[in-house]
């Protein structure tokens, strides 16, 4: 059986997990409150440029799609910018660019951004990992970023991590005993990811496998 979660883990790579971006499937706790907050809280910012950051699968995309659900947005890619008109940005209040990485043209990057402040806009800005540790090498950039307002989506908490695991479960239809959810949130890893693959693992097991989940098949899966 081991073997056969191994090969399920692998397979997960392609895995179309269900998404929700409603606000009420939001489970906001001591982790990711303050970035909650903070959206929640537009235009009383104490700074006009946010960064939200945290692992993946943490919740951020979740959070713009809250937000823009609440209020006007225009999202960009950042890939793209040498293509956009910058001149456009006036028209909107709040700029987003989602999941940003350490690749990217660092001049059109600095360009767009002092665009966005020269039109008195709100940009929000989020990534893995906080926009001041990726390895940026254009002086004027490093010191520009340093002006955000940064809002970390940390670790999940015991009460986070019972949460995502209930509710990923529920997504998937599959209803554990209290008892095995309890079991799951005290000895799985503390990370958003983990969970999301442990869901994913059962998920998998449950429908092509056409076996109900117990407690030595969850031990299996938090094993490997």
């Amino acid at each position: 059986m081991e073997n056969k979660i191994k090969d399920l883990r692998q397979q997960l790579f392609n895995f179309k997990f269900t998404k929700s971006f409603d606000k009420n499937d939001f489970f906001v706790s001591d982790s990711n409150f303050y970035a909650y907050n903070l959206l929640d809280s537009w235009p009383n910012w104490e700074k006009r440029m946010i960064n939200i950051y945290g692992e993946r699968y943490s919740g951020k995309t979740h959070l713009i799609e809250i937000f823009l659900k609440k209020n006007k947005g225009l999202v960009i890619d950042l890939k793209n910018l040498n293509n956009y008109n910058l001149d456009e940005l006036r028209f909107n209040e709040n700029i987003i660019i989602d999941n940003i990485t350490d690749e990217f043209d660092e001049n059109t990057f600095y360009s767009f951004i002092d665009t966005i402040e020269k039109y008195n806009k709100f940009l929000i800005l989020t990534s893995n990992k906080s926009l001041n540790e990726l390895n940026i090498k254009l002086d004027d950039l490093k010191s520009r970023l340093k002006n955000c307002l940064f809002a970390e989506i940390q670790k999940p908490d015991d009460i986070l991590i019972q949460a995502l695991i209930t509710k990923n479960l529920a997504d998937c239809q599959i209803t554990l005993d209290s008892k095995l959810i309890d079991f799951i949130s005290k000895r799985i890893t503390r990370s958003y990811t983990e969970i999301r693959e442990f869901v994913c693992t059962i998920d998998e097991i449950s429908l092509k496998k056409k076996k109900s989940i117990d407690l030595k098949i969850i031990k299996e899966i938090l094993e490997d």
